[in-house]
């Protein structure tokens, strides 16, 4: 590991003053992914600016009945707080299918955000990786590729630039489906993000995980008053029963009346450089009976476009029947 310095700020200005003094510096909150990647000798960051004095702890709820969750505050705590387990109720289960006990009781809200992808060639630095190093390659494009991406890859194998990682999160999945509003602060001011544009597609730059600008800090994760209490369900497919990343995962939001789909929401994982929402498939629902011939119809959309690399092409119908089922689920489920 390389060495740093260190920063304990009890404020957000003296944080973002201590990330413009040096460009290299890094934010950590739990370090439960940082870390490992300094061990690994993929960061390299020379100061180390720690978040957990800053005021950006609590829960509180927004005067249009949305929640604010704090930067700071652990993914136990969010997954158990009464107000999310009653109103948010996929976040909570989201958050718990997640890493271990040990791992969420670190774990912040807002590095969860932050985390980067578990493709095998971005860890391992004898092997190319566009994300890691720049135009020297993708390893992953022509080798042992189970694990990757199916969706927003078009073009991958032209670019000098290609990357099919997959994001890893679980709770950031929820977030996507629930419409969350991601918070910053910085040098500018402060800034609004709708989720969707939060995380970003490889494209020309797979090394950028996300839009945030250097220098931003993000401060809340605020919900939006629909939660979907009544029918939701995430659905992950993975290896082993816990402490695994998703091959698949769904996140499912219903408004019902009868048998009718009033509104729907749906964001799958494990699929793509990030949270997968299409708002024209679940469109294909409202209105509609929630029988299994229209879910079919709205997984064969949700997937359209999407191409395997050999190892991981199991996963485009594993996918379509990853969506089918956890919308039936969604459609039963009452709290």
């Amino acid at each position: 590991m390389n060495p740093f310095t260190y920063a304990r700020p009890d404020s957000v200005d003296s944080a973002l003053d201590e990330l413009k003094a040096q460009p290299n510096a890094r934010l950590i909150g739990g370090g439960t992914n940082l870390i490992d990647l300094m061990k690994e000798n993929i960061e390299h960051p020379t100061r180390l600016v720690d978040v957990n004095r800053l005021p950006l702890g609590g829960i509180s709820e927004l005067p249009d009945g949305g929640l604010r969750l704090g930067a700071t505050v652990t993914n136990a705590e969010t997954a158990y707080n009464a107000l999310v387990t009653a109103r948010y109720p996929l976040l909570s289960e989201t958050i718990l299918a997640g890493a271990s006990p040990q791992l969420r009781n670190m774990a912040t809200n807002g590095g969860n955000l932050f985390q980067r992808t578990r493709c095998y060639y971005f860890y391992d630095t004898a092997m190319p990786c566009n994300k890691r190093e720049p135009g020297s390659g993708c390893a992953a494009i022509g080798g042992y590729n189970r694990i990757h991406a199916i969706l927003g890859t078009e073009g991958s194998e032209n670019q000098p630039t290609a990357c099919i990682a997959t994001y890893p999160s679980d709770m950031a999945v929820a977030l996507a489906a629930l419409e969350a509003v991601v918070q910053v602060t910085g040098s500018n001011g402060e800034r609004s993000i709708a989720f969707a544009d939060f995380h970003r597609l490889p494209g020309n730059e797979p090394w950028r995980d996300n839009t945030l600008e250097p220098g931003e800090i993000v401060t809340s994760i605020d919900l939006p008053a629909k939660g979907f209490n009544q029918h939701h369900t995430y659905l992950k497919l993975r290896d082993r029963a816990s402490y695994a990343f998703a091959l698949v995962s769904v996140a499912v939001g219903l408004e019902m009346e009868g048998n009718s789909v009033t509104d729907a929401r749906i964001a799958l994982g494990g699929v793509a450089h990030k949270p997968w929402r299409k708002p024209e498939a679940e469109q294909l629902l409202i209105g509609r009976e929630a029988t299994p011939d229209n879910f079919r119809l709205v997984a064969e959309n949700l997937l359209a476009g999407a191409k395997g690399y050999g190892h991981n092409t199991f996963k485009i119908d594993l996918a379509k029947r990853a969506i089918i089922r956890a919308l039936g689920e969604a459609m039963r489920s009452k709290v």
